[in-house]
C-alpha cells in the first residue's frame, strides 16, 4: 500500500525491491490523487480527493470491525483492545463533535475521563488495569472504536473521497486477505501526508488500522516513512528543530524548565522508553558540557535554552518582516523560492542587516536582491535594499565524510570522495571553527550568558591542511562513552549519575566495540534477508521495530514463513535484535511494585496504560479535512469540514503519552521521523 508518495519517481532504489517484490507475486496498490508511474506500475491506482485520506482510513477499519476481520489474537495480546475505558467518557456523537473534556478557552482536552477504568480500586500508575478479552464489553477500547468507526461507510467515503464503492470494496478485500497469520501489508507514506496540517492523525489513523491487522511488529509489515532527502530522518534524529533535543527529548519550557527534576517528573514512572529520561538528558548534559556539568549545578541544564513562545522557521520571518531579526544564517535551504510564501521570505531578507549563504550554488536567497522577481517588476529597487550578503561555498555530501539517516532509521556512513574545491568546505568544518572562534574571544567574559559556551566541550580533533574536524570522532561522541572512557554498546548503559556521556540516546551503539557500525557495507549475499550488517538502525540495530509482536504471547511465531524473532526456551532469538529483553520469559509477571519499572508491563506484553494521566488518546481524532465540502458532513453547525474538536493542539499518541500536537511533537509538517514509542517490550495501542 502507497498512500501519499509517489514511491516510483521520488524514491527510485527503494521502489526497486517493491517491483522484485511485485515480480515475485506482490500485490502493490497506490492511492494518491494523480496518476503517476507509481500508479502506472501498480496493480490499483485508488484516485483520492486530497485531504480526505482519514475518511478512506477510517472507512477501511470500519469494513475490518464491521466484517470481523481484525486478527483477533494478536489484537488481545498486544494492544489495550480488551482494556476498560472510565465510565465518564464521552465520545464525539454524545457531545455534538467533540470528545468529553474540551476546554474551548485552551483550545485543547483536559483528558481525565478518558482514563482506564479501576481495577481493585485503583487506577494508579503501575497498577494492572481492569479488562475483558472476549471484547464485549460496552466500554472496552475495541467496541468504543467500533462504535466510534461507524460511521465511516463505504457510501460516506464515496461522497467525501469521491472512491467508488466498487473500489473500495476491492482495496478493502485486499489488505485484509493479505493480513492475518501467514501474510502482512505493509504501508508506505511520504510527504503525501506529513505536509497536511493533521498529517499527525493520517498516520494514527493508518497505525489503527495496522494493529487491527496484525501488520505492526513483523516482516513485511508496519507503516514505513519514505524519505525523500538522503538525512531527512536525520535532521529530526539530531536535530534541526527548535522545540526538540536530540533523540526527541522536548526542550524545556516554562512548564517542564526549573530543574531536571521538575523536566523528568511528567516521565516519572511511565513503563518504556521515556522512563529512562534521567539517563538520557544527563548523559547528553555530560556530552555537551564535560565536567563542568556536575550534580552541584544539576548537570548545566540551566544552560539550556527555553521555548518561551513560537520559536519556529515561519515565525522567526515574520518577526526579520517586522525588524526584529537583525541576521540570518541560511544553510541547507533556500527561502527565497522554497519557503511557504516566497514573496514574504522575499520581503524579510530585505528587512535583515545581514545574510549569511551556505550553498554550493548561488541559490535565489544569495541573489535575490538583484533577481529577486519584485525587482523585476519594478516594486523593488535594488539600490534600496540594505541586507549585507555573505555568500560561502560549502562542500557537496561527495566532499566530506558522515553519515545520513534515511528511510527504515538507518544510519550509513558517507566516505569523502575528493577535497571540496578552493575556499568550499563542510558544515562540520564551518560550525566546529564558529565555535572554536567564539569560546576564545568569550574565555574571559564573566557575563553568566557565556557560561555555557565557555562550557562546552569544544576539542575535537581535526586532519589535513585546512583543519578538517575528524568525523568519527563526533560520532564516537554522540554514540557515548562510560565512566573508563569506553565507547558504550546500547542505550541501557546510560546513567543518570553523571557517569555516562552520550550526544543522542537512540544513535547510542553505533560505534559499539571501537567499530563504526554506520560504516559496514557486508554483501547481501554473505548475511540473511534482514541485512542487519549493512549500516546501522536505531535504537540497537533493530531493524523491525515491536518485532516481539512477531511471535504469540508463549513466544512462538505466528507464521513460520514469517518468523522473525522467538523465544528457544532460555532466550529471545532470531533474525532480528529482538525488542525485548533478552533473558525474560513471555509468561514472566513482574511484582506490582516494580511494574512501573520493567519493561513488561503486563503477564503479555502490551501497551496498555493504567491511566490516562499522560493521555490514551481514546478515541482517534476523526477529522475529515480539506474536503470540499461547506459543511461539516456530521456536524451541519459546524462551519467546515472538520470538526470542533480539530482545534486541539496537545493531543496524546496512543503508545507514548507524548503530546502529537505543535507544541512537543519531534516532527514539522514537513518533516515526520520515526521517533520510538514504546519500551522494547511493548506493541502499539489500537487507539
Amino acid at each position: 500500500m502507497i498512500q501519499g508518495s509517489n514511491f516510483a519517481e521520488c524514491h527510485p532504489v527503494g521502489f526497486q525491491f517493491v517491483m522484485d517484490a511485485k515480480l515475485r507475486g506482490a500485490k502493490v496498490i497506490h492511492i494518491d490523487p494523480r496518476y503517476t508511474r507509481t500508479s502506472a506500475l501498480a496493480d490499483l491506482h485508488v484516485p483520492i480527493r486530497a485531504g480526505t485520506d482519514i475518511a478512506l482510513l477510517g472507512g477501511l477499519i470500519n469494513h475490518v470491525l464491521t466484517e470481523g476481520s481484525e486478527f483477533r489474537e494478536y489484537v488481545v495480546a498486544y494492544t489495550n483492545a480488551a482494556v476498560i475505558i472510565n465510565e465518564d467518557y464521552r465520545d464525539t456523537e454524545d457531545l455534538d463533535g467533540l470528545f468529553s473534556g474540551w476546554m474551548p478557552h485552551e483550545s485543547t482536552y483536559d483528558n481525565s475521563t478518558w482514563a482506564y477504568g479501576e481495577h481493585s480500586g485503583s487506577a494508579s500508575i503501575g497498577a494492572t488495569p481492569e479488562r475483558d478479552e472476549t471484547l464485549q464489553h460496552p466500554r472496552c477500547v475495541f467496541q468504543i472504536l467500533k462504535r466510534h468507526y461507524a460511521r465511516y461507510t463505504p457510501e460516506f467515503v464515496e461522497e467525501v473521497c469521491g472512491i467508488r464503492q466498487s473500489t473500495f470494496a476491492e482495496l478493502a478485500r485486499a489488505i485484509t486477505e493479505n493480513s492475518g497469520r501467514e501474510h502482512t501489508t505493509n504501508w508506505s507514506y511520504a510527504v503525501g501526508w506529513t505536509q497536511h496540517t493533521v498529517g499527525v492523525q493520517y498516520i494514527r489513523a493508518a497505525a489503527i488500522l495496522q494493529t487491527l491487522l496484525g501488520n505492526i511488529g513483523r516482516p513485511g509489515g508496519g507503516i514505513l516513512a519514505l524519505r525523500g532527502h538522503a538525512n531527512i530522518q536525520g535532521s529530526t534524529d539530531i536535530p534541526a528543530l527548535f522545540n526538540i533535543l536530540p533523540g526527541y527529548l522536548p526542550m524545556p519550557d516554562v512548564d517542564r524548565g526549573m530543574s531536571i527534576a521538575t523536566y523528568v517528573q511528567p516521565d516519572a514512572g511511565e513503563p518504556g522508553f521515556w522512563g529512562d529520561l534521567p539517563n538520557y538528558l544527563v548523559s547528553l548534559l555530560k556530552a555537551w558540557f564535560g565536567d563542568a556539568a556536575t550534580a552541584e549545578n544539576d548537570y548545566g541544564f540551566d544552560w539550556l535554552p527555553r521555548i518561551t513562545g513560537d520559536h519556529s522557521n515561519f515565525r522567526t520571518v515574520l518577526d526579520m518582516v517586522d525588524g526584529k531579526v537583525p541576521g540570518y544564517l541560511v544553510a541547507g535551504e533556500n527561502p527565497a523560492v522554497g519557503g511557504a510564501n516566497g514573496r514574504l521570505q522575499r520581503e524579510a531578507l530585505t528587512k535583515a542587516e545581514w545574510l549569511v549563504v551556505r550553498d554550493y550554488t548561488e541559490v535565489e536567497t544569495a541573489t535575490f536582491w538583484r533577481d529577486a522577481p519584485e525587482i523585476a517588476s519594478g516594486e523593488w529597487r535594488t539600490q534600496d535594499i540594505a541586507t549585507e550578503v555573505f555568500l560561502l561555498p560549502a562542500a557537496a555530501h561527495t566532499e566530506k565524510d558522515g553519515t545520513f539517516t534515511n528511510t527504515q532509521r538507518l544510519l550509513q556512513w558517507r566516505h569523502k570522495a575528493v577535497e571540496p574545491p578552493g575556499d568550499a568546505r563542510s558544515e562540520l568544518w564551518f560550525f566546529y571553527h564558529l565555535g572554536r572562534i567564539l569560546k576564545e574571544r568569550l574565555a574571559g567574559s564573566d557575563d553568566p550568558r557565556d557560561a555555557p559556551m565557555q562550557a562546552l566541550t569544544w576539542d575535537y580533533p581535526t586532519e589535513g591542511a585546512m583543519g578538517e574536524p575528524v568525523a568519527a570522532a563526533v560520532l564516537q561522541e554522540i554514540n557515548g562513552r562510560g565512566p573508563d572512557d569506553e565507547l558504550l554498546t546500547g542505550y541501557t548503559q546510560l546513567r543518570s549519575d553523571g557517569s555516562t556521556a552520550c550526544g543522542c540516546w537512540i544513535y547510542c551503539g553505533v560505534y559499539a566495540g571501537g567499530i563504526n557500525q554506520a560504516a559496514r557495507r557486508k554483501p547481501a549475499h554473505e548475511q540473511d534477508w534482514v541485512a542487519a550488517e549493512w549500516g546501522w538502525a536505531w535504537p540497537a540495530n533493530r531493524r523491525q521495530l515491536y518485532n516481539r509482536a512477531s511471535a504469540d504471547p508463549a513466544g512462538k511465531p505466528w507464521s513460520e514463513r514469517k518468523a522473525l524473532v522467538w523465544w528457544d526456551g532460555e532466550r529471545w532469538t532470531g533474525h532480528d535484535e529482538p525488542d525485548f529483553p533478552p533473558t525474560r520469559a513471555p509468561d514472566h509477571v513482574p511484582p506490582e511494585a516494580r511494574r512501573v519499572r520493567t519493561r513488561c508491563p503486563e503477564p503479555m506484553p502490551s501497551s496498555c496504560r493504567t491511566t490516562a494521566r499522560r493521555g490514551s488518546s481514546c478515541p482517534p481524532v476523526w477529522w475529515t479535512v480539506r474536503c470540499p465540502r461547506t459543511t461539516n458532513r456530521w456536524r451541519p453547525r459546524t462551519a467546515t469540514g472538520c470538526t470542533r474538536a480539530g482545534r486541539a493542539t496537545r493531543r496524546r499518541c496512543s503508545t507514548t503519552g507524548r503530546a502529537t500536537g505543535t507544541t512537543r511533537s519531534p516532527p514539522t509538517s514537513t518533516r515526520t521521523s520515526s521517533r520510538p514509542t514504546a519500551s522494547p517490550s511493548t506493541t502499539p495501542a489500537v487507539v
